[in-house]
């Protein structure tokens, strides 16, 4: 069999899966935030936090819930990582310096799991269990409860009320995200993956030197970084670890992972505006802009010319051969595409187009299918940009599911587009412009900014992968980027909430013969188009002068 076929077989075994799984966990999770009853556990929960789930929320006091908890979650994290050399379980590891403590704290909380350090020679099993492993869980139970709190907005007329922060937090995380985790650990456990508690072990001399393995809770943590798209790894090398990933098996099973819930909350979607077929628009725009990415990465890995990559049967370089060429491609879009960051491969090592599509993933905000939440907000919110731009053609009033799109709605979604871009560009322009900053590129050139662009691309867009080749762990990219990563997952937050409360405050208008049909596939081929023009215009010019000029010089 030859490669490129083997890499269709997984394609379409992986869209199989996706496709089986979409309808029951879709409406699984718009009954979980539908109902109004509470487990025994969360009541507990409730009790212990003092907060009333029954209280709905108007968006400042719900965004107020998300900042409280996520501030609470750094302040924790960094104590945690501050005071490792004291605690139990730490492996001998000394206590996390103070820039890349904040660094990780952000990172974590952020959805990011940006990592500017090594797992397995930094973090003892508390850290990595008790702290990196909790962030996986209610950090992306966060970003689930806004894009719920969004849809509600939708749904809902003539109220501001968007539900209840705690509830939908408390909801994601026990009836969510908890039972596929125990269910999928056991699953990677069964592939090989490690699950233990045991410390460093020295297996035996390795040029010249002695090695060291690491023990630790590898596949429950491994499960929920990708269900969650988090991405941080137990290992540097992350998801191309044997111990996290050990076959191609556990590799397809991780990429559905990474894709489950982002794809099935579009049903979830549909379900709760009581209209499957929206749903399935925006389902449509997601798929259609992931595979045609992943289409292009494999031709890309595979085609690139040069004798060495002939001899190899493609690019090899940074890949593992379990994986193959295919199977890290799969991979690599999957986890650009959504706020994922876990690799399997190293990113810095793909062709240099290969490089500028993982970026250009980024770059349209993770959203197809995106993150866990995060992808269906920033999704629909580039539908609002796409009915708006739809009604300037026609000179009618936009309306999208029945509300109106006016001058509030649209400076919020547009600030919402806005902020992102400017993140990335300022810094990287300004970690370009001093001299320090460029001593941690290992490269020279179009590749070495790319190392640059790739850094604050990921971190502002809450994914975490990177070009392996820079050099993060210093003062200035622990705290940009730190603050890249917080500002990148919570200001675009605090415009959803209002664009969500604005949206809920109106009154449904009724749909009319000049009403756009949103549910139909020329909305989804301008959607898509709106998507592309916008990242294109962005972000152009940066890609010019690194991918796109290191592919056409090769």
């Amino acid at each position: 069999m030859s490669p490129v076929l083997a890499g269709v077989l997984q394609l379409l075994a992986l869209v199989a899966a996706l496709a089986l799984a979409y309808r029951p966990l879709g409406d699984y999770m718009a009954h979980v935030y539908g109902s109004k009853k509470h487990l025994r556990a969360e009541k507990w929960i409730y009790r212990a936090i003092g907060a009333d789930p029954d209280t709905e929320m108007r968006w400042p006091a719900y965004l107020r819930g998300v900042l409280a908890f996520s501030a609470a979650g750094v302040l924790f994290l960094y104590l945690l990582q501050r005071l490792q050399g004291s605690l139990p379980g730490s492996l001998g590891f000394k206590s996390i310096d103070p820039d890349q403590a904040f660094n990780t704290a952000a990172s974590f909380v952020a959805n990011t799991n940006w990592q500017s350090y090594s797992g397995e020679q930094a973090m003892g099993h508390v850290v990595q269990t008790g702290g990196l492993a909790v962030q996986n869980f209610v950090s992306a139970a966060v970003g689930i409860a806004v894009a719920v709190a969004l849809v509600r907005g939708f749904a809902r007329s003539r109220t501001g009320e968007l539900g209840n922060f705690w509830a939908d937090l408390v909801r994601g995380t026990v009836r969510i995200l908890l039972p596929i985790s125990v269910i999928g650990a056991l699953v990677l456990v069964a592939c090989g993956a490690l699950q233990n508690f045991s410390g460093i072990h020295e297996v035996g001399q390795f040029l010249g030197g002695k090695q060291q393995w690491n023990g630790g809770a590898v596949a429950s943590q491994e499960v929920i970084k990708e269900l969650g798209t988090n991405g941080g790894g137990y290992f540097n090398a992350n998801s191309a670890h044997p111990f996290e990933n050990p076959n191609a098996l556990s590799n397809l099973f991780e990429i559905f992972l990474i894709l489950l819930i982002p794809f099935a909350l579009t049903r979830t979607f549909g379900r709760m505006v009581g209209s499957l077929r929206q749903g399935y628009a925006i389902l449509a725009t997601m798929a259609t802009i992931w595979l045609g990415f992943t289409a292009l990465m494999m031709w890309t890995e595979f085609h690139h010319g040069g004798p060495a990559f002939d001899l190899a049967g493609g690019a090899m370089e940074g890949k593992e051969n379990r994986f193959g060429i295919a199977g890290s491609s799969i991979f690599s879009v999957a986890t650009t595409l959504t706020s994922t960051g876990a690799v399997n491969s190293f990113h810095s090592s793909y062709t240099g187009f290969g490089g500028g599509i993982q970026m250009l993933g980024m770059q349209l905000g993770e959203i197809a299918p995106g993150g866990t939440g995060s992808g269906l907000y920033g999704m629909l919110v580039m539908a609002i940009i796409a009915v708006f731009i739809a009604g300037l053609m026609v000179g009618r009033t936009p309306e999208y599911l029945g509300k109106k799109i006016g001058t509030r709605e649209i400076k919020l979604a547009a600030c919402y587009i806005l902020v992102t871009p400017a993140l990335v560009l300022g810094f990287t322009a300004v970690a370009m412009a001093l001299p320090t900053p460029g001593d941690s590129m290992t490269n020279t050139g179009a590749h070495g900014f790319s190392e640059i662009l790739y850094a604050y691309t990921s971190g502002a867009n809450n994914n975490g992968s990177a070009f392996a080749g820079l050099n993060a762990d210093t003062q200035w990219f622990n705290s940009t980027i730190g603050l890249a990563m917080l500002l990148g997952r919570f200001l675009p937050m605090v415009f959803v909430l209002a664009l969500a409360g604005s949206l809920a405050e109106q009154q449904p208008v009724p749909r009319t013969a000049g009403t756009l049909r949103t549910e139909k596939p020329l909305f989804t081929g301008l959607l898509v188009g709106t998507i592309m023009i916008i990242t294109g215009l962005t972000y152009f010019p940066a890609l010019a002068l690194g991918p796109l000029a290191e592919g056409l010089a090769a």
